[in-house]
């Protein structure tokens, strides 16, 4: 049965390598000899595969790409540096289950859809250092993607099954910086949630604990603009239920941007650490309470589109639907989020349908099979799917951005046939200003052509 042996974590700052820094290396200097230092362990396990996880690779919103071509090359000459050009053998059979796997798990991943040829530079660096000690081995280099943390996780447990099936020795090298703002005088600033992160992120590396990493706050995460989380988590998932030991061999940040180096090893099986189990039974018990909690509006937009889903039929309007439902007729928003993520909203601005009802059932199942940002729904998804319902009140025209408030009224825009609405009290749109410009955005309206405003207020059923 095949293992992974060890896996590792990684940063890729492209100056510690001498043909880019030039010298200017330096101040990494304690990177560069953990570096080293794990360098020569790979070489000593002498992996028949490695597995590289990069965030700088073809990267999507909801779909983990894999690099597919049998030899993997690359170089840094978009540093200025076209030699030293590495080169590696793909582990195509390793590359199809790992694919197979992650399919059969209702997971968006394979590889399709190459942007580049080359090796990135996340990939790049680690390996420079990784084939100056080791004997030939094959490569499969994985990307991250705007999936949820849990589907990355999960993905990683598809690659250890994998893994175990192939019968080969493998290590696992997960490349990413962590904040990129950790100075004032480094190249993206400083923001006091850089080292916040920094520190947080060694903490759960220590103590092993990485069911942490599933819940990290977003906007810590995206003020200290780090780029390795999700490539760790894919590495963590790979290690479900393993017994771990975890040594930080270093970490610095000389040029305001966090590089760890850390070496995980794997010391036998451990049902305690089965955190994709914890998980999968967290989610099911959340999952039975928001179900109990569904009002009717929401609960017609879930079988409306299970119904359909699974047998590709719309249901009727059911007889049991309260009056106002039945009787009055209004434009409907039908929202769905999975893992936390947006899976489709559509809706209409005006009534289309004879009534409320009619209209969730169309807009339901339009949200889940039409939405032009995701794939439709699948069977194996819905499960996991949370709905919710906006029923809107009459639009009523303004002058003046001051007349909207972001969480009481949403906005809509027109421009002759260009017309772009957002609806009110969403997260991460904080100011009028920011909800007139996503509404523009979405109607193609360029923010110096005139058009005209008008607010309206929604009832929300979730």
């Amino acid at each position: 049965m095949g293992m992974i042996q060890k896996a590792y974590i990684v940063p890729h700052p492209p100056i510690i390598i001498p043909e880019v820094g030039q010298g200017k290396e330096k101040p990494a200097a304690k990177t560069i000899e953990a570096y080293e230092t794990i360098a020569r362990q790979i070489g000593e396990l002498a992996p028949d595969v490695i597995i590289l996880t990069s965030p700088h690779g073809t990267v999507y919103s909801d779909y983990i790409h894999m690099s597919p071509d049998p030899l993997l090359v690359g170089d840094l000459r978009h540093f200025g540096a076209p030699r030293p050009r590495l080169e590696f053998q793909n582990d195509e059979e390793l590359l199809t289950s790992i694919v197979q796997k992650a399919q059969a798990a209702g997971i968006e991943a394979g590889t399709m859809g190459a942007r580049e040829k080359y090796l990135d530079h996340g990939a790049f660096i680690p390996l420079y250092f990784i084939q100056k000690y080791t004997r030939p081995f094959k490569l499969v280099r994985i990307s991250i993607s705007g999936l949820s943390p849990i589907t990355h996780y999960r993905f990683g447990t598809c690659i250890a099954r994998a893994v175990e099936e192939s019968g080969s020795r493998a290590v696992f090298v997960a490349s990413g910086d962590l904040s990129h703002k950790l100075l004032d005088e480094g190249p993206y600033g400083f923001d006091p949630h850089g080292p916040e992160f920094d520190k947080k992120l060694a903490s759960i590396m220590q103590n092993g604990d990485f069911s942490e990493l599933l819940h990290m706050d977003e906007r810590l995460c995206e003020s200290a603009a780090e780029c390795g989380l999700r490539s760790f988590i894919i590495m963590t998932g790979a290690l479900n239920g393993k017994d771990i030991r975890s040594v930080i061999h270093s970490y610095e940040g000389p040029f305001g941007v966090g590089y760890m180096v850390a070496e995980i090893s794997v010391e036998g099986e451990n049902p305690e650490r089965d955190y994709l189990l914890r998980e999968n039974q967290a989610r099911q018990e959340r999952m039975a309470e928001i179900r109990r909690l569904e009002d009717p509006y929401v609960a017609l937009a879930r079988r409306t589109l299970e119904t359909y889903v699974r047998t590709g039929k719309s249901i009727d309007v059911p007889k049991d639907l309260p009056q106002d439902m039945l009787e009055r007729r209004a434009g409907v928003f039908v929202s769905i989020k999975k893992h936390g993520q947006l899976r489709g909203c559509i809706g209409t601005i005006a009534p289309t349908a004879p009534h409320i009802a009619a209209e969730i059932i169309s807009n339901a199942v339009q949200s889940g099979t039409a939405d032009p940002r995701f794939n439709p729904v699948k069977e194996n998804e819905l499960d996991d799917l949370v709905y919710s319902v906006d029923v809107l009140g009459e639009p009523e025209p303004i002058e003046s951005i001051n007349q909207l408030d972001p969480v009481r009224f949403g906005v809509i825009v027109t421009s002759g046939y260009k017309r772009g609405l957002l609806l009110p009290n969403l997260e991460g749109v904080d100011t009028a200003r920011q909800q007139v410009e996503i509404a523009l955005s979405k109607a193609g309206i360029r923010s110096n052509e005139r058009y005209t405003m008008e607010r309206f207020e929604v009832v929300r059923h979730k």
